[in-house]
């Protein structure tokens, strides 16, 4: 349904995006990763049609999503784009700011669908409190409810939990997500965190270089990481005779080829993360155990 053909955008002599092609179906979740200024938001921003590209074609459907040259007012009806800065309504309440744009002809239908997006993101008891009293987590989950109130085609995410806290984070996803697909609404988020892609994501995009280096499941690109730029996304890593190998896949033996000396312990909760020299290089691997700095031990690769 949403299809980018050799997409290319800069700013000023700066390439941020190259030739970029892909193509995103009805009610899929896409994620966007990429190092810091790979141009996640930038290309959000593009398919919302915040900026003109240099280059190539978006369309929805067979509508062609144009910047700001061709349209007086950004943005489409069936585009909703939730950006880290949330342009809320600070002296009226939760529950105004998410119905600001319903229908008041329609007052019932448009309380019942204001009720159901306030328990989406968990906001039931703040429903009639102003939203400038709100922190940044709660106000980031009040512009992600907006942007649902009318059920857009598209939604674009920019960070979307960044600012919320890890007590809410975990469930919030959960709600979010699972609306989402019940309601078949398309989904691109940006984002550097992989909890935001693994159990969620159809696909994920990695952007580098001004490219897309990979277009795949996460599943496959967990599993099969052909680069430490996707490795490094999901997990600690370590690249062992030009091998990319998680931390997790290296496992403690009697004796191996891979002698390493302990250097320091990190407590993970169900599991220690040791740093270990192998080769003058710096190894990575899980054990259960607290082990003394100093202590050699063999380790062997488990995949």
């Amino acid at each position: 349904m949403l299809q980018v053909k050799d997409l290319t955008f800069s700013y000023k002599k700066t390439k941020i995006l190259n030739d970029l092609n892909f193509s995103v179906n009805l009610g899929e979740n896409i994620s966007i990763i990429g190092e810091s200024g790979s141009g996640k938001t930038t290309l959000l921003k593009l398919l919302y049609g915040e900026f003109d590209i240099n280059h190539g074609t978006i369309f929805w459907k067979q509508q062609q999503i144009l910047g700001p040259k061709y349209n007086l007012v950004i943005g489409y009806d069936f585009i909703k784009y939730v950006a880290q800065e949330f342009d809320l309504m600070p002296y009226i309440s939760v529950e105004e700011n998410i119905g600001k744009f319903l229908s008041n002809f329609f007052p019932e239908e448009k309380q019942i669908r204001t009720q159901e997006l306030l328990e989406v993101v968990e906001l039931t008891k703040f429903a009639h409190v102003k939203v400038k009293t709100l922190s940044g987590g709660q106000k980031q989950r009040v512009a992600l409810a907006r942007a649902l109130a009318k059920q857009p085609e598209i939604l674009l995410l920019d960070e979307p939990f960044s600012h919320i806290d890890n007590f809410k984070k975990q469930s919030l996803r959960r709600r979010v997500f699972k609306y989402l697909k019940e309601k078949k609404i398309t989904c691109i988020v940006a984002t550097h965190d992989k909890n935001d892609v693994l159990g969620f994501a159809d696909r994920v995009i990695l952007l580098n270089n001004a490219k897309i280096e990979a277009n795949d499941s996460p599943e496959h690109l967990f599993k099969h990481p052909k680069t430490p730029l996707v490795a490094s996304f999901f997990d600690e890593f370590n690249v062992i005779k030009n091998e990319i190998v998680y931390a997790h896949q290296l496992n403690v033996v009697e004796q191996s080829n891979i002698k390493v000396t302990v250097n320091k312990n990190y407590f993970k909760g169900t599991y220690y993360l040791i740093e270990s020299s192998f080769e003058n290089e710096t190894v990575f691997f899980e054990y259960t155990e607290k082990l003394t700095e100093g202590s050699i031990v063999y380790l062997d690769i488990n995949k």
